[in-house]
């Protein structure tokens, strides 16, 4: 039973990452209509802004070690605990989670130059040339992070308030021996506040209004006086971002490198065609879905059994949902059926 509630665990932190990079792609699908097979690269990036604001926090300059007096040696010592002391070192400690304030900036500008430079010309193009233009960028945007970056991972740490484990036995009255790893409880927390945010936003503003009604009927928003493709590339933008907190974030878990994005990628888009194309909610049901039966499937007494099904479960749970329900479980009539 011990083993099981740990994989429930790992399992609701894998699916928040695989719901955060389906419910954007799923955005962008149900907007602008475009197959965007650069989105796990997008993934990839967000982490890659983790690793740079971790760089830049650590900025040091070379000074002389006065405990070492036989002769002269230098350490490295930041900038930031040079000009702030303790606080300065709390800030590095905490390069995670202020690497938001980097990530949403970037990521931002990023999906408005995509969008605006690159996709929207094909918005009434065959979903084949949507994928073969968006894969090609995927591979650009993973050279450049390799040519830059170097072809390891990188690791990055959490802050050391939250790099042990929580002892959630104890917390929910299970056995004293469950402990697991705080930062994945904190990212499957995060998880969900981001799409509790994105859901709100699109629900309860004016401008999700309007976005949902112009994905139900583009050209009826449009007689209205509506500028609906701005407001289109603000929500490509806005799924942009989703995709980069979620790779920022998931970077103690996983140390980023150049390939990571595509790992997730073709995972993410099973999770898209399960929850259903074009709907959110199916975006981010099948999410956390497929991220607990493929932590079960990894247990050993699983492996043991049935060897390699850790490896082929969600593909194989994808086929047995889309032989009963082949629109996906919450998929709308006519969404990629022409």
């Amino acid at each position: 039973m011990d083993a099981i509630i740990l994989q429930l665990l790992n399992g609701l932190d894998k699916g928040g990452a695989y719901a955060l990079i389906a419910l954007g792609l799923t955005l962008i699908f149900g907007t602008l209509g475009v197959v965007n097979f650069a989105h796990g690269a997008l993934f990839m990036m967000g982490g890659f802004c983790a690793v740079s604001m971790h760089r830049l926090l650590t900025i040091s300059q070379r000074v002389k070690d006065e405990s070492i007096t036989f002769f002269d040696s230098y350490k490295e010592i930041p900038y930031l605990q040079t000009w702030f002391g303790d606080t300065g070192l709390t800030m590095i400690d905490y390069a995670v989670p202020l690497s938001i304030l980097l990530t949403i900036p970037v990521m931002l500008l990023l999906g408005v130059v995509m969008e605006r430079g690159l996709i929207r010309h094909f918005y009434r193009r065959t979903h084949a040339d949507q994928i073969l233009v968006t894969f090609g960028l995927a591979i650009v945007l993973q050279e450049l992070i390799k040519a830059y970056f170097g072809a390891n991972p990188i690791p990055t740490s959490a802050p050391e308030i939250v790099s042990g484990t929580a002892n959630i036995g104890l917390y929910f009255g299970f056995s004293d021996s469950i402990s697991y790893p705080w930062w994945r409880l904190v990212y499957f927390l995060f998880a969900s506040l981001i799409i509790g945010l994105v859901f709100a936003f699109l629900r309860f503003t004016t401008f999700g209004m309007v976005v949902r009604a112009g994905m139900q009927d583009r050209e009826t928003v449009g007689l209205f006086g509506i500028d609906i493709g701005r407001r289109f590339t603000v929500v490509f933008g806005l799924a942009v971002v989703v995709a980069g907190l979620a790779g920022a974030m998931y970077t103690p878990i996983l140390p980023p490198d150049y390939h990571m994005g595509m790992e997730f990628l073709v995972l993410s888009f099973v999770v898209v065609v399960v929850g259903g194309m074009g709907s959110l909610p199916g975006a981010v049901a099948a999410g956390f879905l497929l991220g607990v039966l493929q932590s079960l499937a990894s247990m050993n007494e699983v492996t043991s059994l049935l060897p390699g099904i850790d490896q082929i479960i969600i593909y194989l749970v994808a086929v047995i949902i889309l032989l009963v329900r082949p629109r996906g479980l919450f998929g709308l009539k006519g969404v990629m059926e022409d």
